[in-house]
């Protein structure tokens, strides 16, 4: 059985994380073989790229930089535990993949959408999620959420302008390719987005099980 890959997207502060360990627990108490990642990171080399790319700095990191860096550790993540994972028949619940670098390099940065493609076509093949989940809420809300947790990445220190650009970049594209997008409310208390997984969870096992 070829697994299924799903990739749960939002800007700062949306609750991905702990809305991952919830579906995760639901599916596998469906007796699914679930896998838990993230990027940039999922493999130890790509965590070092991920400490690179989140650490604030004297030195500005140039959009290009970025961006490279971001797929370098993309395409290590793939090659060590994305496709292993799939080929054996699991479900890869992943907390961002490439729709975070549409937003981010794309929507923030202003990095070319055309540059961001020929990169995900050279990294990834025909790799696509299957299913996205894009946990939407209001950027001032996210920013809060982000500031409580304390000490601020290199990204979540970025102004409103920038995570304004960010956010509307995720709804364009989930309104492009509703087939592949679900929105989840994430300014609800966190009982009613897990009333809207639970929701979800019939449209995923039925992808799993064909």
């Amino acid at each position: 059985m070829t697994g299924l890959f799903i990739t749960l997207e939002g800007p700062e502060g949306a609750g991905k994380s702990t809305n991952r360990e919830y579906l995760a627990d639901r599916l596998r108490a469906e007796g699914i073989d679930v896998l838990l990642t993230r990027e940039p990171g999922g493999t130890p080399l790509a965590e070092r790229i991920r400490e690179l790319l989140l650490a604030p700095s004297d030195e500005p990191m140039h959009a290009d930089t970025e961006l490279l860096l971001v797929f370098a550790a993309r395409a290590q993540h793939l090659a060590q535990v994305i496709r292993p994972a799939l080929a054996r028949g699991a479900v890869v619940l992943c907390d961002r993949f490439t729709d975070a670098t549409y937003a981010y390099q794309g929507g923030g940065r202003g990095v070319s959408l055309q540059r961001i493609s020929t990169l995900e076509d050279f990294v990834q093949g025909d790799l696509r999620p299957d299913l996205t989940l894009v946990f939407d809420l209001p950027v001032e809300v996210g920013l809060a959420r982000a500031s409580a947790r304390g000490r601020l990445d290199r990204f979540e220190q970025e102004g409103r302008t920038f995570f304004d650009a960010v956010r509307s970049t995720y709804l364009k594209r989930a309104d492009a390719e509703p087939a592949r997008y679900r929105l989840v409310n994430a300014a609800l208390p966190l009982s009613d987005v897990q009333q809207s997984l639970n929701a979800l969870l019939p449209e995923i096992l039925g992808l799993y099980r064909g």
